[in-house]
């Protein structure tokens, strides 16, 4: 099938940076929000990614109006409806997500394919919720969307060889790297960093390091970019909790389970870069 209009479901974080990379490669895209507020916030963020593009001369002014051009945002669910391709990038909930996923399969034409950003809730699962299980898959992007290569994608149970096939040309599309994963918590991607981020909260509560040094030695020791209570701020540290709690609920293991810590920075409010407070203060 050929895709040229794009829906996405939720303006948050992933949600506008998804919305972005569509845009940009050609996509005709409606960015879907029940919170108007968030739509605002998406749209000024893309606007402002946009204008850096072309301060640093990745793209030229007529491509980003072009490409904000492709963009249109409201709170209505049904023009998504009427998408060739919808992502859904919506709260880390799998009741909220497979409510979502049941609606839109009403809404949606038998061959359009549903997608979710999720980092960790099981794919197969959301398309148990539909009547096209075959066309559901996950389409885990990184943040931020704009920037990152990689999208991992997820087969569910009964996801079809066709619906990969159809996702990994689409991310190519964009850019971006396809690598394909299996249906277990947590996938390839946090099924790796989240024990490290736990590992760390833990190193922090446990005085073994200050939240400085333990970045300096993943930095400078192992080369990672950022250390892991600094990414851990960027990602949220509730977002965080959540994907520890599935992976936790889902393996069965100890080994995952959520630090204290985390447990009560959560609780406090102390969220990382979204509420000004983490591990660090913004």
């Amino acid at each position: 099938m050929t895709i040229t209009k794009v829906g996405i479901v939720g303006a948050g974080t992933m949600g506008n940076g998804i919305a972005q990379v569509f845009a940009q490669a050609g996509f005709t895209v409606h960015l879907q929000d029940v919170q108007q507020g968030a739509l605002d916030r998406a749209r000024a963020t893309i606007e402002k990614s946009l204008a850096k593009f072309v301060e640093k001369g990745r793209i030229t002014a007529p491509d980003r109006d072009a490409a904000l051009g492709r963009l249109s945002i409201g709170t209505d669910l049904d023009p998504v409806g009427g998408a060739d391709f919808i992502v859904e990038a919506i709260v880390e909930d799998a009741a909220a997500k497979r409510e979502l996923f049941r609606r839109l399969d009403a809404m949606a034409r038998p061959d359009v394919v549903l997608s979710s950003n999720t980092s960790s809730i099981s794919i197969t699962l959301l398309g148990a919720a539909t009547r096209r299980p075959d066309r559901v898959l996950g389409m885990h992007f990184m943040n931020p969307v704009p920037l990152m290569t990689l999208a991992e994608l997820i087969r569910g149970q009964a996801t079809s060889p066709e619906t990969m096939a159809l996702a990994s040309e689409l991310c190519r599309k964009l850019g971006k790297t396809p690598v394909e994963a299996a249906d277990y918590p947590g996938f390839i991607s946090n099924r790796v960093l989240m024990p490290m981020i736990n590992e760390a909260i833990y190193a922090v509560m446990e005085g073994v390091g200050t939240p400085e040094a333990i970045d300096t030695v993943m930095k400078l020791g192992m080369n990672h970019p950022m250390g892991p209570l600094t990414l851990a701020d960027f990602i949220g540290l509730d977002v965080c909790l959540a994907i520890l709690e599935v992976l936790h609920q889902g393996l069965g293991d100890p080994k995952y389970r959520p630090c204290p810590l985390l447990r009560r920075m959560v609780a406090a409010g102390h969220l990382g870069r979204k509420s000004g407070k983490g591990f660090y203060a913004y």
